[in-house]
This record gives structure tokens, C-alpha cells and sequence, in this order.
């Protein structure tokens, strides 16, 4: 048995979702979200409360049926809270700044990066050296810092790069002189 599947979810007021087949639509304040369900897992909602369980028990069930309360609760927490993840900027001469809807990077290389936004996506740009992504999606949000945060991964002798803002980076010692 799922310990998370088990678990009934309550529908927070200005949330309302819906169970079309194996299709759940999740509409709040921020917007809408459609999280599909496996064939094995059955939801239905009830009241203020969705609950899902098992139609066909097979080997991974246990694990698609914690899956699937785990994003069925992100999707109410995206339309309703929405998500980000911050980014920050480490290094002389590394700056973001916005232009329009896309983000624009110097990271030491000989030309700027230009970081184009998938759709649900929005880039906050505070200061110079740091990023926020913001979108109802998590999984989008993650998906976009990850990508970002590749361009230029923080590197362990000084620490220049992207990195999450709390991130911490483990340092190495450089290199030691003959005594």
C-alpha cells in the first residue's frame, strides 16, 4: 500500500477540479492544469476531497498510485500558490537582464545567451545577478532552471556559474605549491 496514495486530498476554496475518464482538470486563481491519470489508478471526487485507488493491481501500482496524489496536490498547490525556483548569478561580468519576455545572459562567453520562455513560464529579474522563474507548473519551472542552470554549472575552485539560491556548493582547494 502507498503511505501517499492512501492519503485523501482536500480541495482548497477557489479550486475546483474535475474528473473527465482518466483526465483530471484542476482550475484556481492562476490558472488551469490537466493532469492525466494511468489506466491502473482510478479518482474520483468527492465533496471537498479527492480520493484515488487502485483498479488493476500490477507490479509498479503501489508507485503510479503515490505518483499520481503527489501531482494531482501539485497541480492544486501551482492554480492556486503557483511556483519558482531562484537562480543566481556567480562570477565577475555574469548578468541577466530581460528583454521583452526573454532572458538575456552574459556569461563570459563571447556573445550573450537569449533564454526563451515555454508557455506557463515567467522570468523575474530582481538585480543583475539574480533569476526567478515563476509558472503554475512544477515541472515546467524545474524543467526551464535546469536548463538554465546548464549553461554554465558552478564550478568547485571558485564557485563561478548559475546555482540555485540555496545551493551550496562543495569547494576544492587549488592546486598547493612545493615547501
Amino acid at each position: 500500500m502507498s503511505r501517499i496514495g492512501k492519503k485523501n486530498i482536500l480541495i482548497p476554496h477557489g479550486v475546483t477540479v474535475s474528473v473527465n475518464g482518466q483526465n483530471v482538470e484542476v482550475k484556481g486563481v492562476k490558472g488551469n492544469l490537466l493532469v492525466k491519470v494511468r489506466p491502473e489508478i482510478k479518482v474520483q471526487v468527492e465533496d471537498n476531497l479527492i480520493k484515488s485507488s487502485i483498479l488493476r493491481e500490477t507490479k509498479e501500482t503501489n508507485a503510479f498510485w503515490g505518483t499520481t496524489n503527489a501531482t494531482i496536490l501539485n497541480a492544486i498547490k501551482g492554480v492556486s500558490e503557483g511556483f519558482e525556483k531562484k537562480l543566481e548569478l556567480v562570477g565577475v561580468g555574469y548578468r541577466a537582464k530581460l528583454d521583452g519576455n526573454n532572458l538575456s545572459l552574459s556569461l563570459g562567453f563571447s556573445h550573450p545567451i537569449v533564454f526563451e520562455p515555454i508557455e506557463g513560464i515567467k522570468f523575474v529579474v530582481p538585480d543583475q545577478q539574480n533569476v526567478i522563474i515563476t509558472g503554475i507548473d512544477k515541472q515546467k519551472v524545474g524543467l526551464v532552471a535546469s536548463k538554465i542552470r546548464k549553461i554554465r554549472k558552478p564550478e568547485p575552485y571558485k564557485g563561478k556559474g548559475i546555482k540555485y539560491t540555496n545551493e551550496v556548493i562543495r569547494r576544492k582547494a587549488g592546486k598547493s605549491g612545493k615547501a
